[in-house]
């Protein structure tokens, strides 16, 4: 790959994933087919292996494509990026299919591979708003204007709701004071009574008291200042004086700003290349080349009469056209691919949807698309001298070979048009211990670095790249469930604010009372998923999802009718294809009162978030407090606090966090730094998530379709043969009737 100063960092990254792609085309499309592995275990890990090997491939291109300023390497890069993420969502599938499970432990791989659970984290590429900016901003621009023009007025809460947390808090004020003055009246007693049980001392003895506790005072204080001191020259603790984030954080955050404008201007200067070139390329070379096409028809036709006696049939276009022509046929020739070439295609086909069927085969689309832009790339940049491009501009000789094809196919279609009209004749912190929980039969609960990594793979990757949704496994839609607390809603405007989607709320109180009757249900359906359509991606978010599919509705709900949306939202969701960005997304803390198979039948793909385990209990503390103003310093202990917040949600420790960290006790940490036992009280008063309540949860999607061929493979039962003797028994039965 050619180096130059400004990029030879990402064209050295480009070049290493490029070669390590090529190993892994190499391991899945080898020359002999492998036998089919019967051992599920041993054919999940080569699966593993080859979906973390492709997310290091996927890192290194996204970061390769976000600060490569060439628009033509650009381009390249972006070709096989794509690919590279419809392949991670293809293994992803087929690993839910094998393992019958959303989240995977991968522990045992990493290790193996010298990695860090960082390596596996899955990059959400930056191209997705970047590329988009100013369509977001046209967008923000329209929806402001709208806005003005409507008169946007909040829904005044009832009286009786204000008044009463107007009481709860009045009651609390008079309870925290009457409790403050009883403790100091207390104090003054017990410092009383100590006084008269005291003997009078001597000023000597006095003195020496004083002076014990202050100098005990001033060396503790200086060995503590010395082990700090220590621990930050042997590295393991960060030095207080240092700014964060730090100088050299700032620059390379400036740094990778100042490529990205540059890539803008370099992709207009580019853009206004095109069409100079096209212009030149049409008016210079395009009457030559026509002529060029015309004597290579007229010369066809003469030697087929020479040789035949006779003027042929002009090629179907459906067969290639003139093209068949222009790849320098005999007659002969000509005739046979014409009448072959469908035959061929029809026979290919066949043998491939057959050994599909069979199972000797998974069709894997994104590996085939890989070949093209991989020669592309070796061919057209590997050895190419770039020591004059130092700016890293486009090359004017590319731009026209590849529009030089392009107006060639224009020509002989006009070409072919001419002959035809005379001769009357087209995209929190790791679990450490799953592979070893599942190794011993224990099925462990999914960390939320694993829900933001599985809701990165169904919602943020294919809603963010149109080229990825096209052709990855389709996924329609999603339930998030969980406790309330744990993130369900805030993961929705993630995916929103990662992808540049609109967000449509569906839920049933949100569309209660609003577009009466079935016309109106049906129109406001129709509204909403048109304009999903147009301005996709979309996102339609369902909150509350289980009222929509109740067993049977409270009466308090009645008069909101939650189902309306029940029988016409599925005939809706039937007509989004591969080409509409628009995924539904719901979400529950109550699914139990739900009908499941209803529920499921909708969503084809149900996310169990859990409360968070202890690692992401310890990093959230860490980040919330640093976020809220907070210092973590020695005092604070992190490894109690996240070990007697078990059972709480995320929302719980925001809540907590916030009453603690106010800003006069922000101002006093200088002289009382912040401890673990300022969070008990906080939390006393709280009511955590329960282990009956979480075990609840884990029942219910026990009980789901993916939670039973899951509960089936861990008792030695393969879901699919399961699912195949039922289909035979039934196939016997109907035989008999």
């Amino acid at each position: 790959m050619s180096k130059t100063v400004s990029g030879s960092t990402y064209n050295t990254l480009w070049s290493e994933a490029h070669e390590e792609l090529s190993c892994l085309l190499d391991e899945e499309l080898p020359e002999e087919p492998l036998r089919p592995e019967r051992d599920r275990v041993v054919f999940f890990q080569r699966l593993a292996t080859f979906y973390v090997r492709y997310v290091q491939i996927f890192r290194q291109l996204e970061e390769a494509y976000d600060q490569s300023v060439h628009p033509q390497k650009r381009r390249a890069i972006r070709q096989v990026l794509d690919s590279v993420i419809g392949r991670v969502l293809e293994l992803k599938n087929e690993m839910v299919e094998k393992e019958f499970s959303e989240y995977h432990y991968m522990d045992d791989i990493i290790q193996d591979l010298k990695l860090t659970p960082e390596d596996l984290e899955i990059p959400v590429p930056r191209y997705f708003i970047w590329e988009r900016n100013k369509v977001l901003q046209d967008r923000e621009r329209m929806f402001a204007a709208i806005f003005n023009q409507m008169d946007v007025t909040e829904k005044a809460g009832k009286s009786s709701r204000a008044i009463k947390i107007v009481q709860v808090a009045e009651r609390a004020r008079q309870g925290r004071l009457r409790a403050k003055f009883m403790r100091e009246i207390h104090r003054d007693s017990e410092r009383q009574r100590r006084a008269e049980e005291q003997e009078a001392v001597s000023t000597d003895q006095a003195a020496v008291c004083i002076q014990k506790v202050w100098r005990g005072f001033m060396q503790r204080k200086i060995t503590k200042r010395l082990r700090e001191e220590e621990m930050i020259f042997l590295g393991m603790a960060m030095d207080p004086n240092l700014s964060y984030p730090s100088q050299t954080e700032l620059d390379t955050v400036n740094i990778e700003a100042n490529r990205r404008t540059r890539q803008g201007e370099h992709e207009d200067d580019y853009q206004k290349s095109i069409g100079s070139v096209i212009y030149q390329l049409r008016e210079v070379e395009g009457p030559e080349m026509k002529e060029t096409m015309k004597d290579q028809i007229r010369q066809w036709f003469i030697e087929c009469r020479d040789a035949t006696g006779s003027f042929p049939d002009y090629p179907e276009e459906e067969d290639g056209g003139s093209a068949l022509i222009f790849a320098e046929k005999t007659p002969e020739e000509v005739n046979i691919c014409s009448s072959l070439y469908k035959t061929y295609i029809y026979i290919y086909i066949y043998i491939y949807i057959y050994i599909y069927r069979k199972g000797l085969v998974k069709l894997h689309l994104f590996v085939m698309f890989f070949t093209h832009p991989i020669q592309y790339d070796y061919e057209v940049w590997k050895n190419r001298n770039e020591i004059m491009n130092f700016s890293q501009r486009h090359e004017l000789e590319l731009i026209k070979e590849e529009k030089r094809k392009e107006i060639e196919v224009e020509i002989r279609k006009q070409v072919t048009d001419v002959n035809i009209h005379t001769c009357s004749v087209f995209k929190g912190d790791y679990s450490y211990l799953g592979t070893t929980l599942r190794q011993s039969d224990i099925e462990p609960m999914p960390s939320l670095s694993d829900v933001r990594q599985v809701v990165a793979l169904y919602a943020v990757l294919p809603l963010g790249s149109q080229a990825v949704h096209e052709k990855a496994p389709l996924v329609k839609t999603m339930l998030l469930v969980g406790p309330s607390g744990v993130g369900k809603k805030m993961l929705v405007h993630a995916i929103c604010q990662e992808t540049g989607a609109n967000l449509f709320d569906l839920s049933p109180l949100n569309v209660a009372g609003k577009y009466p009757g079935k016309s109106g249900l049906q129109m406001m359906l129709h509204v909403v998923f048109k304009v999903a359509r147009l301005m996709q991606p979309s996102v339609i978010w369902i909150g509350e999802a289980e009222k929509m599919f109740y067993k049977k509705v409270p009466k308090e709900e009645k008069e909101l009718d939650p189902k309306r949306l029940k029988k016409d939202l599925p005939k809706i969701l039937k007509s989004i294809k591969g080409e509409d960005c628009v995924l539904i997304v719901g979400t529950t803390s109550d699914p139990h009162s739900a009908d499941l198979k209803s529920l499921c039948k909708f969503y084809n793909k149900i996310i169990l978030i859990p409360r968070p385990d202890y690692a992401s209990r310890y990093v959230m503390w860490k980040e919330l407090i640093k976020k809220n103003g907070g210092e973590v310093t020695s005092d604070l202990d992190l490894s109690s606090l996240a070990k007697i917040s078990d059972g709480y949600t995320q929302g719980h420790m925001v809540q907590v966090v916030r009453s603690i960290l106010t800003e006069r006790r922000i101002q006093q940490f200088p002289k009382r730094p912040l401890t673990a036992s300022e969070f008990v009280s906080p939390l006393a008063r709280i009511d955590p998530v329960f282990q009956e309540e979480e075990e609840a949860f884990k029942n219910w999607y026990a009980k789901t379709p993916l939670g039973k061929k899951r509960i089936k493979a861990a008792l030695g039962k393969d879901g699919d043969e399961e699912s195949s003797k039922t289909g035979s028994k039934s196939g016997k039965k109907k035989g008999k009737k």
